[in-house]
């Protein structure tokens, strides 16, 4: 089996963490799903190259298939605490999952919005958030680092990353949109830029949006990798890339972290 590529962050480059922020290079999926395509809730894509796909993410972090786990995800700002694997049919409806159990890995999916992990390696506690739009403005990230804490885990401590997703270039948003984030606090506007094309619209920075909401969370330390999905046709799938090009679906990239055993 051949390990697909994948982007690590040096603040989680430690011994007790192994993490990765795969693309869609790698898998056996083909057509619009080529090739590492990890969503289950794929259209059309078959179950058993969606699950070969993902064993070959379980198994560049050294983990067996079973290990791997990700969650219902539904924009929301529920946080999970994972203390065993789950079967594809059990698993919950959440947006973040947190655990201090070494060996399991827990994934995230996303296709534009926003993969973070997280570790507090001291506490040795690890977390995985899927936040777009909704879940960031609900408060997803403040969730996750809060069961981290729960965990052990000291928020100064946290380092979290902010994985590949659309950048405020390709991110054009109604103004509708935009107010709904300055009902939460003028501080927001620093997160919409003008769309000078169209007057009407905006450009949203959610990679931006997401470091300013870990840092108010206590985050110790959180930057973003600067990864675009919309731009990166070859590298990432893109939910809005395929919708623009008459697409009939999407991929879903996968982001995991795990701990190694002490």
């Amino acid at each position: 089996m051949l390990h697909p590529p994948f982007q690590r962050a040096a603040p989680l480059e430690r011994p007790e963490i192994r993490h990765g922020f795969f693309g869609r290079e790698g898998g056996v999926s083909s057509g619009i799903y080529a090739s590492l395509q990890c969503g289950r809730g794929a259209k059309a894509d078959r179950p058993e190259q969606v699950a070969e796909n993902r064993a070959r993410v379980a198994q560049a972090l050294n983990a067996p298939p079973e290990a791997l786990v990700s969650a219902f995800q539904i924009h929301s700002a529920a946080a999970v605490v994972v203390e065993a694997p789950w079967a594809p049919d059990q698993a919950p409806e959440a947006d973040a999952l947190v655990t201090r159990v070494p060996g399991i890995a827990l994934g995230i999916l996303t296709a534009d919005c926003a993969p973070i992990l997280f570790a507090d390696r001291q506490a040795r506690v690890v977390g995985a958030a899927h936040a777009g739009w909704k879940g960031a403005l609900g408060g997803v990230l403040e969730a996750t680092v809060e069961a981290m804490a729960e965990l052990g885990a000291e928020r100064g401590r946290i380092r979290a990353v902010v994985g590949p997703c659309i950048s405020q270039r390709n991110y054009q948003v109604s103004g509708e949109f935009r107010a709904q984030f300055l009902e939460s606090g003028a501080e927001a506007a620093a997160f919409f830029a003008e769309d000078h094309a169209d007057p009407e619209r905006w450009r949203f920075d959610l990679p931006g949006y997401v470091l300013a909401r870990l840092k108010r969370a206590g985050v110790g330390q959180a930057q973003a990798l600067g990864l675009c999905t919309y731009g990166g046709a070859m590298t990432y799938f893109s939910n809005r890339r395929a919708l623009h090009w008459g697409e009939p679906d999407y991929g879903r990239q996968l982001s995991a972290i795990a701990l190694n055993p002490a």
